[in-house]
């Protein structure tokens, strides 16, 4: 599969790794016919994803930026997706198995409801020295392998992080990491199955993240909401928007709790036939979480 479209190619020739990073959001290496998902799809999917999914209407963990929901869109976990078996042909997953406490069973469900996809993620690097306060794994690949360390807290090493933020992290942070956005980062594309490891599977990763000041909603910025504007009219241009509008949710979705698919479905909820459990409907986007 993939890892670079010829877009890609051509500025990385060019020493433009910045641009080439920024048109990795138009590649994704699938026929027009095909289903795409996005899982964690949050304030930007991707202008290919046919349905997107998400755990929160909006949240810290992608700076309070609203779910956008312009195509056909759930509001369920990564962990137990509620879509049939191999119901879509690629599955997108962007920085979201970084903040999972249960990455093998993210990776599995994954793996589950679809035949293929890409990953991304802070690389484990970047995570260690730069931790963030809701990831809570270091990801990386070795030999086609997905590598998942789990965090036991936010910060695994805390004397390494006071070192780097005493002085590196002002030339790292802000001049090496944006230079070289494909090395401080893990891609990952997979078909059929996803080859991972999880090294140490015991660790419970299920910890509360710190509350602290800085994680109340941004002031506005007049350069952000341009740039939210830019990417409105990027997704119209560039998403299947005619074909988005027609696709029926009724047709790939199953029930979350028991995996039955004999769901009945109406304006405001849906019931499953097999564990009779209720999911409300607001706005035409189902809440299967």
């Amino acid at each position: 599969m993939k890892e670079h479209s010829l877009l890609m190619k051509l500025f990385l020739a060019l020493g433009m790794e910045r641009t080439a990073w920024a048109c990795r959001r138009l590649h994704c290496p699938v026929p027009k016919s095909a289903l795409v998902l996005e899982v964690g799809s949050g304030g930007s999917p991707y202008f290919r994803s046919n349905v997107l999914i998400d755990a929160y209407e909006e949240t810290r963990e992608r700076h309070w930026a609203p779910f956008v929901k312009d195509r056909p869109s759930i509001l369920g976990v990564g962990e137990a997706l509620p879509f049939k078996d191999r119901a879509f042909d690629f599955a997108i997953a962007s920085h979201v198995l970084e903040h999972s406490a249960d990455p093998e069973r993210f990776l599995l469900e994954l793996q589950r409801v679809a035949k293929a996809g890409y990953i991304e993620t802070p690389d484990a690097l970047m995570e260690r020295i730069n931790p963030y306060w809701d990831h809570r794994s270091e990801v990386t690949v070795r030999d086609g392998t997905l590598i998942v360390k789990k965090k036991p807290a936010w910060t695994v090493d805390e004397e390494l992080v006071e070192l780097y933020e005493y002085g590196a992290k002002a030339v790292i942070a802000k001049q090496t990491i944006p230079r070289n956005p494909f090395i401080f980062h893990t891609r990952f594309f997979w078909a059929d199955r996803i080859r991972f490891k999880i090294l140490n599977p015991e660790v419970n990763a299920s910890w509360p993240a710190p509350t602290m000041e800085e994680s109340q909603h941004p002031p506005f910025s007049l350069r952000a909401f341009i740039g939210r504007i830019g990417l409105v009219t990027a997704r119209l241009l560039f998403s299947q928007t005619k074909r988005n509008k027609v696709l029926r949710l009724s047709e790939l979705l199953q029930c979350p709790a028991c995996g039955s698919d004999q769901m009945v479905f109406s304006q405001d909820e849906i019931t499953c036939n097999g564990c009779r459990k209720e999911y409300t409907v607001s706005a035409g986007v189902p809440r299967m979480c």
